[in-house]
């Protein structure tokens, strides 16, 4: 997919936004690594981080993505260079698909480069026929919760999960529903 935005800050540039490949799975674990430390770093321990892009971002799991029917992975490209990703899931539920991740670099925020994977993301929703889209979120996580919010999104739930070596998730469970 091409994505076609154009906006003062990318009006020249070639924005992709490209199936994820064997080959893009160090580039998707450093791009975690270098998004992850500077997002969160205030909101969970570095332990944390360590523990969760360890077991995250391993080519088994990456994997998963490959020729799969309910998840998909994109990666997001400006002039050939990797800048962010995106991932989403078939939930059980038949209305609803997960997005999983939608991950940009700092210096790229701003751009409308957020928004253009999110509306990838509510198409592929679209053309599964599933009129639903949630998230998790850090409840911490007041300024993703803004950008959230302001893209349609509500809170529907809170939940609190343990992910293992000690560690739990704190999420806000936000939902939006896609417009045909």
């Amino acid at each position: 997919m091409n994505a076609d935005i154009r906006t003062e800050a990318t009006s020249s540039a070639d924005i992709r936004l490209e199936p994820l490949r064997e080959q893009d799975f160090d580039t998707v674990a450093r791009l975690a690594d270098t998004i992850w430390r500077g997002h969160y770093g205030t909101l969970i321990s570095m332990a944390q981080i360590d523990y969760m892009l360890d077991g995250r971002y391993t080519p088994q799991n990456l994997g998963r993505y490959i020729d799969s029917d309910e998840r998909w992975m994109r990666v997001l490209r400006v002039d050939g260079l990797p800048v962010g990703y995106c991932s989403w899931s078939l939930d059980a539920n038949p209305e609803e698909v997960k997005l999983e991740q939608l991950y940009l670099l700092a210096d790229h925020n701003g751009k409308g480069l957020g928004g253009l994977m999110m509306r990838a993301v509510e198409d592929a929703c679209r053309a599964l026929g599933r009129p639903v889209l949630y998230l998790t979120v850090n409840r911490g996580n007041l300024d993703s919760i803004a950008i959230y919010r302001k893209s349609g999104f509500e809170v529907r739930g809170e939940v609190v999960f343990d992910i293992g070596n000690g560690y739990v998730m704190d999420d806000y469970v936000m939902a939006k529903r896609i417009a045909d």
